[in-house]
């Protein structure tokens, strides 16, 4: 493996996969770090069905696998590994990876934000199967039936709100008797008769991972510790994303929740250095989406090589 590389992208979910699709027709030979989480959120996920081009849908890992091996067959390589260290301060960018140093003359980063999640052994093994973190991408599956949100700010009530599309019902389960959201979106939620509210409740257990789907919740009261069962076959979990952008903190410009800000088209405000995907997003999040910035951040790469002078054995020479 080369160390010194015209393009690097961290991450190998939609956006990553898709900038290394792009960045390899290029003949840039793309190196793809794929982290801790290989193939982002969607391995966590079973069918997809608003993916263009599966009229049938397609199951998550099965999508990411195919975006995988198209990338490798235009050249792009692919490794295991997590990024440790980023030094961004001067090119070529210093990545260190397995304890390796990598050296590049741009850097795409798609390292995406993971939905936090309540921590119970029956969320995480329910996730897919009746479980989910994101309403525009499943609320689909809940025709007529009896879903929960879990959240009190602006997302929890957003996305109960899209789910009474579909939902027969939608309880919202919030610790607290007041919700964090705007007043606008509390006024659209009170005034929608599907939505009813569980206050001062949290969840102790989602029920029933011996079936393999979600039957219900298990409610505690958190001012008396009562405990209530709830019937519902599915629960948004809706209280947060966070990006996974701690490795650049001090170097690239952030907005106040941690997302990357970037300007003209997918570049941050270090020239060389451009994002894409959920950790630049925080609006959409959707996989189609994501793969739209990946290739919008490989043609960016790619143009920012073609008017910048490098001599790479001699950069590498002086590193």
């Amino acid at each position: 493996m080369s160390p010194h590389r015209n393009v690097t992208i961290i991450g190998s979910g939609p956006a990553g996969l898709t900038a290394a699709l792009y960045a390899a027709r290029a003949n840039l030979k793309p190196l793809v770090i794929e982290g801790i989480e290989a193939g982002g959120q969607l391995m966590l996920t079973t069918m997809v069905e608003n993916f263009p081009g599966f009229r049938d849908g397609v199951m998550g890992p099965e999508l990411m696998a195919d975006m995988r091996t198209q990338a490798e067959r235009f050249g792009a390589e692919i490794i295991q590994g997590n990024v440790t260290k980023a030094d961004l301060m001067r090119r070529p960018f210093k990545l260190e990876v397995n304890d390796k140093l990598l050296y590049s003359e741009t850097l795409i980063i798609a390292t995406g934000a993971s939905a936090r999640l309540l921590g119970l052994p029956s969320e995480r093994a329910l996730l897919g199967h009746g479980v989910s973190t994101c309403a525009t991408c499943d609320g689909f599956f809940f025709r007529g039936k009896p879903i929960a949100v879990i959240g009190g700010g602006d997302s929890a009530l957003e996305e109960a709100t899209f789910l009474t599309k579909f939902a027969s019902k939608v309880t919202v389960i919030h610790r607290r008797d007041t919700l964090r959201a705007s007043k606008i979106m509390q006024d659209k939620a009170f005034e929608n008769e599907k939505i009813d509210f569980a206050w001062n409740s949290e969840i102790e257990d989602i029920l029933d991972t011996k079936k393999g789907a979600v039957t219900g919740v298990l409610l505690r009261d958190v001012l008396t510790g009562e405990r209530t069962d709830l019937e519902v076959d599915g629960v948004f979990v809706a209280i947060g994303h966070t990006p996974n952008t701690g490795l650049f903190v001090g170097q690239l410009e952030m907005d106040r929740n941690g997302y990357l800000i970037t300007g003209k088209g997918t570049a941050t405000n270090i020239p060389g250095v451009f994002a894409c995907g959920d950790v630049q997003d925080h609006v959409y999040r959707q996989a189609i989406t994501a793969a739209g910035t990946g290739c919008m951040a490989a043609i960016d790469a790619e143009r920012w090589l073609e008017h910048v002078p490098r001599d790479i054995e001699a950069e590498t020479a002086t590193t």
